[in-house]
Order: structure tokens, then C-alpha cells, then sequence
């Protein structure tokens, strides 16, 4: 059995659209969607958000990259970019 894997990745909503984030970011299907087992959206400070997603192995999370970009560009408008040439969202890494 292939191991499964968790994603996280970090993001911070702009003041005027914290709301609509938190809203888009709990629409129901997603998971069905991008074939993702498991999404938690863990709040981290003010307006800054981690996602951490769990998978059940890495061809799944290639599989389903392109919903996930779909994903991130719905939201991009409502995010803040990170500095630090990151974008709007910057992924973890675990070790």
C-alpha cells in the first residue's frame, strides 16, 4: 500500500475579503473534486490561513493538480501576496 501524504500550504486573505475566502473556501465537493481525502482549513493568525490536505499518495496529489490550480486562481483575487517573492501561497515542507 502506497503512503499517504499530507500537503500544507499557507495563505493570508486581504482585509476586504476575508469573508468571500472563508465562504469560497468552504463550498462543499472540493474533496470529491481533486480526489483529496481530507482538507482542514486551520485559521493561524489574523486573516492567515494553512491548508493542510491529505492524500493517499503522490499520484494522487499530481492527478489533481489542475483543480488545484483552478482551485488557487478563484481565490488568488482575494489573497494577499506573501513577500518574499512566495506569491499569495507558499507550501510547507515537512520533514
Amino acid at each position: 500500500m502506497a503512503k499517504e501524504l499530507d500537503a500544507i500550504v499557507r495563505m493570508r486573505a486581504k482585509p476586504e475579503c476575508a469573508a468571500e475566502f472563508l465562504e469560497l473556501t468552504h463550498e462543499p465537493g472540493y474533496e470529491v473534486k481533486s480526489r483529496l481525502r481530507k482538507g482542514t482549513l486551520v485559521k493561524t493568525g489574523e486573516r492567515t490561513y494553512s491548508f493542510i490536505g491529505e492524500w493517499d499518495n503522490f499520484e494522487a496529489i499530481v492527478k489533481a493538480r489542475p483543480d488545484m490550480i483552478e482551485d488557487l486562481n478563484r481565490l488568488r483575487p482575494l489573497l494577499e501576496d506573501l513577500g518574499g517573492r512566495l506569491g499569495v501561497a507558499e507550501h510547507i515542507p515537512q520533514g
